[in-house]
């Protein structure tokens, strides 16, 4: 039996529930208060979710989660198999994490201050809103980021860039959520990115 700890609306969670899901696997929810992470703690020593546990096996961060689950679960992958398209995906991976995530990471950092720096603000805002031209072209004559299949790409981009489309849950008050949502400008300019929201916002969560 798998177990995710999870906490709601976690951007991070949806990556491996929506990875669950292609793959056909079922996972026992732990949900855990976002005020009071030490279930996590004890499970995982450290307080981030997603935490899965797999056997004997306790996998801490969404990506390190999806690559396990792609070697133990290959079926319906989610990388892939030839050396030259694996490497691109993870490119695009590290990239997602590492540089896209720090804009808006950084203007929600930026409005928990007492005083915002709204010079700060507008120049991480033009790079998400440039960006999202990017994922525009990305799209172009194929139905998912890196290709016509879905993947991990999708997997690891859709819970953050749906924001784009789909506004927060009433109940959902996460400041980093709100930038999402704000700083991604679509207009009427970017349709294959609002039809791959909805087409991968359709499929199904674990």
């Amino acid at each position: 039996m798998l177990r995710l700890y999870r906490i709601p609306h976690s951007t991070n969670v949806e990556r491996v529930a929506l990875a669950l899901a292609h793959k056909g696997l079922e996972a026992e929810s732990v949900w855990v208060d976002e005020a009071d992470r030490a279930p996590v703690r004890k499970i995982s020593k450290q307080p981030l979710v997603p935490v899965l546990v797999d056997g004997d096996e306790v996998v801490a961060d969404s990506t390190r989660i999806l690559e396990h689950l792609e070697e133990r679960y290959p079926q319906r992958p989610l990388y892939p198999e030839d050396t030259a398209p694996r490497a691109e995906m993870e490119v695009f991976v590290d990239w997602f994490n590492g540089v896209w995530k720090v804009p808006p990471n950084a203007i929600a950092a930026e409005l928990e201050k007492p005083r915002p720096s709204q010079k700060k603000i507008a120049e991480w805002g033009g790079q998400m809103a440039a960006w999202v031209e990017l994922f525009e072209r990305l799209l172009e004559d194929r139905g998912h980021l890196l290709g016509e299949d879905f993947s991990a790409a999708d997997c690891i981009a859709f819970p953050f860039l749906k924001y784009a489309v789909l506004p927060p849950a009433d109940d959902d008050s996460d400041v980093f959520h709100r930038v999402l949502s704000e700083y991604q400008p679509l207009g009427d300019t970017h349709p294959r990115l609002e039809a791959w929201i909805h087409r991968v916002d359709a499929r199904p969560r674990a």
